[in-house]
């Protein structure tokens, strides 16, 4: 039996990580849906979910096999560490908050699924200078990033009303996801 890793991505602002944090916590009793936290080169803020990782650390783990999957991005290294991806053989479905760069460069398969976050433009710039944590020419750059970044999306899920309606949409397709591998599962049993 194997399970489904899914790449739930999206711009700066779009609401990412409070949608997963959403459906995070309305699957928390769930043991076949799993939200890997990623390692991160960066300090741990508050409201942040990953671990904070030295570089060299970070460096001699992918090195060392370490990682399910590592990507840089913003600067920063990010990862997940091996031990998601045996989640993923035991048929749990695997939610990784990751990159829309490196979610585009996945190959495509039974068991890998990308979901892109998005909210409109003059949302994300709202969001961004709330947010308070980049000079306002650093927000004109990442607009610009998110012109250039693509994803082939399996789901879109357009975050502009409430987290709890964007957080519904991801619970749902997640929970589609189990269904298909314990039918898959039992087809082959």
């Amino acid at each position: 039996m194997s399970g489904c890793w899914v790449f739930v991505c999206g711009p700066s602002g779009a609401g990412k990580d409070s949608v997963l944090d959403w459906a995070r916590g309305a699957l928390a009793a769930r043991s076949d849906i799993v939200f890997a936290r990623r390692l991160v080169t960066r300090p741990a803020q508050p409201g942040s979910d990953h671990d904070p990782i030295d570089p060299e650390d970070y460096s001699f783990l992918r090195g060392s096999g370490a990682f399910a999957w590592h990507w840089q991005a913003h600067g920063f290294g990010y990862a997940v560490p091996l031990r998601y991806a045996h989640q993923v053989a035991w048929g749990r479905v695997v939610v990784v908050n990751g990159s829309r760069e490196h979610a585009q460069e996945l190959l495509a398969s039974p068991w890998m699924r990308r979901v892109l976050v998005t909210a409109p433009p003059a949302q994300l710039v709202a969001r961004l200078r709330h947010r308070g944590r980049e000079a306002p020419a650093a927000i004109v750059s990442r607009l610009a990033r998110n012109a250039r970044v693509t994803l082939d999306a399996d789901l879109v899920i357009h975050n502009d009303a409430s987290i709890a309606a964007a957080g519904e949409l991801l619970l749902r397709y997640l929970e589609t996801l189990t269904t298909r591998t314990e039918s898959a599962h039992a087809a082959t049993a």
